[in-house]
């Protein structure tokens, strides 16, 4: 769809590349985004890019309105010619399945959620159709996720599962926010999938949980020391299930500065990604992996 644009008081443009969540909806709303930053239009202070869409904050003394709009639409029509390809990470995220602090925390607000008799993972797997939680788990951790935008909170990604839209896990939030949620949950909420990076509010549910921060304001965590925030839009994430002894010994690493993530850089090219999943998924993780 052309993209939609809405003014926002005097100082913003919003812009909405689709109506929906999509990669190529994602590609487009980032090479825009890159097209604004790379024309430096005067008056541009800001621009913060989202999930399908992105904000532009403006001076209205230096630009006018309808003058911003006009060299905006312009980058749309560069953009929709753009080539789909990022040079990217993929990034390997240890994931604590059915923890006892999650567990703990999403039994102390079932009369918020939609099975009080249940759990977060059982009514994730139920309404995805496995038959059972481990099955749901295996699927969750099968495929990478892509990084679509980072936000909401500081460091705290919003992702999307590599996968045919059918096979996307999709679950509804929860139906009151509950008032607590554990520092570096793995939650869930409609089609985005994302990792709390501070202990707070929240209305995903509640997966498990990884021992590997990703955010440090003081940047004394080893791979944290350059910059307090570990991901960025455009990263791929592989989750990797661990037990209880691993998630010990991932936070005794973590405190000790001996954690390391597996990370690699990658080419994305979204037309080859479009044209075999499920191959494409698998030339990724061997880039990660090694093989």
């Amino acid at each position: 769809m052309p993209a939609r644009f809405t003014f926002g008081g005097d100082e913003h443009l919003f812009v909405e590349c689709s109506d929906e969540m999509s990669l190529e909806a994602f590609f487009k709303s980032l090479s825009m985004a890159r097209g604004v930053r790379e024309s430096a239009i005067r008056g541009v202070t800001e621009v913060c890019p989202a999930n399908a869409s992105f904000q532009i904050k403006f001076d209205p003394d230096r630009i006018k309105p309808d003058d911003l709009l006009r060299e905006v639409r312009a980058i749309e029509g560069a953009a929709e010619k753009a080539e789909p390809v990022i040079t990217t990470r993929i990034v390997e995220i240890p994931v604590f399945y059915n923890d006892p602090w999650t567990h703990e925390t999403l039994m102390r607000f079932r009369e918020r959620h939609q099975e009080p008799t249940g759990t977060d993972l059982d009514y994730a797997a139920r309404v995805n159709g496995y038959g059972a939680v481990q099955d749901f788990i295996s699927a969750h951790a099968g495929s990478p996720w892509f990084v679509s935008m980072v936000g909401f909170v500081a460091g705290l990604p919003f992702m999307y599962q590599m996968v045919e839209r059918q096979r996307q896990i999709e679950v509804p939030k929860y139906l009151r926010p509950r008032t607590d949620t554990p520092r570096l949950t793995v939650g869930h909420g409609g089609c985005f999938g994302c990792i709390y990076s501070v202990r707070g509010a929240g209305g995903y549910q509640m997966f498990g949980i990884t021992p590997m921060p990703i955010f440090d304001p003081t940047q004394s965590t080893s791979y944290l020391r350059d910059f307090m925030v570990f991901f960025r839009p455009g990263d791929i994430v592989k989750f990797r299930p661990i037990d209880r002894d691993g998630y010990d010994q991932a936070v005794e690493d973590v405190d000790k500065g001996r954690f390391a993530p597996p990370i690699r850089e990658v080419s994305f090219d979204l037309r080859q990604y479009q044209a075999d999943i499920d191959g494409y998924n698998a030339k990724l993780e061997g880039a990660l992996y090694g093989h």
